[in-house]
């Protein structure tokens, strides 16, 4: 069983930044990938970002170039640092564990 608790989420200016964490917690030895998956209202749930435990990183099309997923593996902890934040990235973003283990998320809303 993993845990994992995020948080970082909150209203942000179009343009703007911000920085989510995810820590991790639990049997986690055999867990390969990290990620962040996000839900806007409406909308199906999208995989985000992902990073495997070689640090191996793959982004969907709609984070290039604007999101990445660092990780502090000493702290078990993984990150979605999103810059040049637009209205369509208003949803609610899930911390994952390959895929398996989900936190309760937290709300991103880019609004002006």
């Amino acid at each position: 069983q993993v845990d994992l608790v995020e948080s970082g989420g909150g209203l942000v200016q179009p343009g703007g930044s911000l920085r989510l964490s995810c820590v991790a917690s639990g049997s986690g030895s055999s867990i390969s990938v990290m990620g962040w998956a996000r839900r806007a209202p409406g909308k199906l749930r999208e995989l985000v970002a992902t990073i495997t435990t070689r640090g191996t990183t793959s982004y969907a099309d709609s984070a290039k170039g604007r999101f990445t997923i660092p990780s502090d593996n000493a702290k078990n902890t993984v990150f979605l640092q999103m810059n040049n934040l637009k209205p369509e990235d208003t949803a609610v973003y899930y911390c994952t564990a390959d895929l398996r283990f989900w936190g309760q998320g937290t709300q991103v809303t880019v609004s002006s």
